[in-house]
């Protein structure tokens, strides 16, 4: 009888352990759906490119950082006043030869002004703009300088969205840093 009753005891801490491990399973399988749900919720914003105004189709993948991600979400530049990043977009612009067309301060050369508040591409005058321009070239002569976009040969060439909002802040610093003033 002892053994019986042993056996009815065990038999219901189990089913009661199972109970509780499933509810568990199933609380965390709604979390991770409702976490999963909320990130895919996030609404990237829409880019536009210059050339013909269609969509402008980014992988999401490439905004790895977490300033870029921001960007991503809102079109806001947070290297906006970020001596370090604009220091950083200063060696950037540099580097990809952005001085040959649009000179040493981004007042225009060959090529446009970047500075404002006359932008040859009215969309310049906000950030996101901007990094359409850029990023995906202009019909006025200018190239994609977006990584992959660049030289189609080499995936990994080109600017970053990182390296872009940076460049875009030293942009801003050297004429109008507050892009909704323009």
């Amino acid at each position: 009888m002892k053994s019986l009753k042993l056996s009815i005891l065990m038999t219901m801490l189990i089913a009661v352990l199972t109970a509780c491990s499933s509810e568990d399973s199933t609380s965390a399988a709604s979390d991770e759906s409702a976490a999963s749900a909320s990130a895919s919720s996030v609404k990237a914003i829409e880019f536009v490119d210059t050339q013909e105004s269609k969509p402008l189709v980014i992988d999401a993948a490439l905004f790895d950082t977490p300033q870029a991600k921001e960007f991503l979400a809102t079109g806001n530049n947070p290297y906006l006043g970020n001596e370090e990043a604009i220091a950083k977009g200063k060696k950037v612009y540099q580097l990809y030869s952005c001085t040959q067309c649009h000179g040493p301060e981004a007042k225009g050369q060959v090529g446009p002004g970047l500075t404002g508040p006359n932008y040859k591409y009215p969309k310049n005058s906000t950030d996101k703009g901007m990094f359409e321009t850029v990023w995906h070239g202009t019909n006025g002569g200018m190239g994609a300088k977006g990584v992959g976009l660049m030289d189609p040969t080499d995936p990994k060439n080109g600017i970053t969205p990182d390296e872009l909002l940076k460049i875009i802040a030293w942009v801003r610093s050297m004429g109008n840093p507050d892009p909704a003033a323009s």
